[in-house]
């Protein structure tokens, strides 16, 4: 009986590392005759050549630790892992060289701010840290850890978005801190620290998800006091494709770090089930890509956005790689996949490529005020080469790819 049960799931995984394989060839249309490289290391090649300092991404004014920095550098880290050129790493030590001192503090964080985005770019501190032996690197890791030891909290734990975003959890904040706090409670074995990162995940399904739609709405406030804020729920009124992205990414990244036996593992993989399934049901069928306002489909002013995509199809193929979802939702990533090559990416005369049609910013409350409307999400700024699309895309890329070695 042992011995079939092994044998059944050897296969099994090799059916599904041979259906990815398959997506991922699949994948390749007439750009890649004139772009035989893979995709991955030719975003990460464009967007350094773009952002000749690190420090540039996202910001071409002053020098900012932040959390677009930390999403693109991580993903062209690990382009460099899978290649094993070594000018990604040296690229991205630079950044954090330039922000971290001997002492481990960290140029332009306030821990005081409390703000939960600040938290992302500390994700990269783990792998400079182990291949360097660095204790700036150590260090910088545990004021990081030190922020979420003392975050505000709505009353069952959630950590508040921000301190100037009271008692209000917001879909972005999962990706930003419950990864690292993963990673904090495995390296330097902290393993309640495991129990809170759950909470958090399970928290922000309880009082964000649709039970109609299974989608999740960008954010909720426990006071019920902001205007975007449903009087009955707390919830906000509408579903941002971004959001949901950031929340799926969070889900496969926190799962590499949570131990195989944690009680609440199987409820993690199961949200990640759900969310997929409603991922799925708001895919455009023409083109395989999903709206900025991924419920509107076709509505006017609805516009197919690059970053929630790339994010959707990384979270997906990375979930179907791993075994937490069923292997039939990679026609859904290899789908989203060809979309965004033929829809979002462009390649320039120089051999560079860029990605267009991403959402700059969005967010809820503030000055001026962000009422969480239709008519806020679709007139935000639409940009090119949007941090929040590249390293998606480079991160979507890299799972496809993995296989073909």
């Amino acid at each position: 009986m042992q011995v079939n049960n092994l044998r059944n799931r050897y296969s099994n995984g090799l059916i599904v590392m041979l259906l990815i394989a398959m997506a991922a060839l699949s994948c390749v249309d007439s750009k890649d005759e004139k772009h035989a490289r893979p995709w991955s290391q030719q975003m990460a090649d464009s967007e350094m050549k773009r952002n000749p300092e690190p420090w540039m991404i996202d910001f071409r004014g002053t020098p900012k630790w932040e959390y677009t920095q930390g999403l693109v550098l991580k993903a062209i880290l690990q382009v460099g892992q899978a290649t094993g050129d070594e000018k990604y790493f040296k690229y991205v030590k630079t950044y954090y060289d330039q922000f971290v001192d001997s002492a481990g503090n960290i140029m332009t964080y306030d821990l005081e701010e409390y703000n939960i985005d600040r938290i992302n770019a500390g994700k990269v501190l783990f792998p400079l840290y182990q291949k360097t032996g660095d204790e700036k690197f150590k260090k910088a890791i545990f004021l990081l850890r030190k922020q979420m030891q003392t975050h505000p909290r709505t009353s069952e734990g959630g950590f508040w978005h921000k301190n100037i975003y009271p008692h209000q959890m917001w879909l972005d904040g999962l990706y930003m801190a419950s990864p690292f706090l993963a990673e904090f409670a495995k390296t330097f074995n902290e393993p309640a620290l495991f129990d809170d990162v759950t909470n958090q995940i399970i928290l922000m399904e309880k009082h964000a998800r649709d039970e109609k739609t299974g989608l999740l709405y960008h954010g909720w406030d426990e006071s019920r006091t902001q205007r975007w804020a449903n009087p009955e729920t707390g919830q906000s009124p509408n579903f941002w494709g971004r959001a949901m992205g950031w929340y799926s990414m969070a889900l496969v990244d926190v799962l590499d770090f949570l131990p195989a036996d944690h009680p609440k593992r199987s409820e993690i993989i199961a949200i990640m089930q759900r969310l997929a399934t409603a991922i799925a049901d708001f895919q455009e069928a023409e083109t395989g890509l999903w709206y900025q306002v991924v419920d509107k489909v076709g509505k006017e002013g609805n516009y197919l956005e690059s970053s929630a995509s790339c994010m959707f199809v990384y979270a997906i193929a990375k979930a179907v790689k791993m075994g937490y979802i069923d292997s039939k939702f990679l026609d859904v990533a290899q789908k989203g996949y060809q979309g965004i090559l033929k829809n979002f990416i462009e390649a320039d005369k120089d051999g560079s490529i860029q990605i267009h049609q991403a959402c700059s910013v969005a967010g809820l409350g503030g000055d001026p005020y962000r009422d969480g409307s239709y008519e806020y999400y679709v007139g935000e700024k639409i940009r090119s080469n949007d941090p929040k699309a590249v390293g998606p895309f480079i991160l979507a890329s890299l799972e496809l790819e993995s296989v073909k070695k």
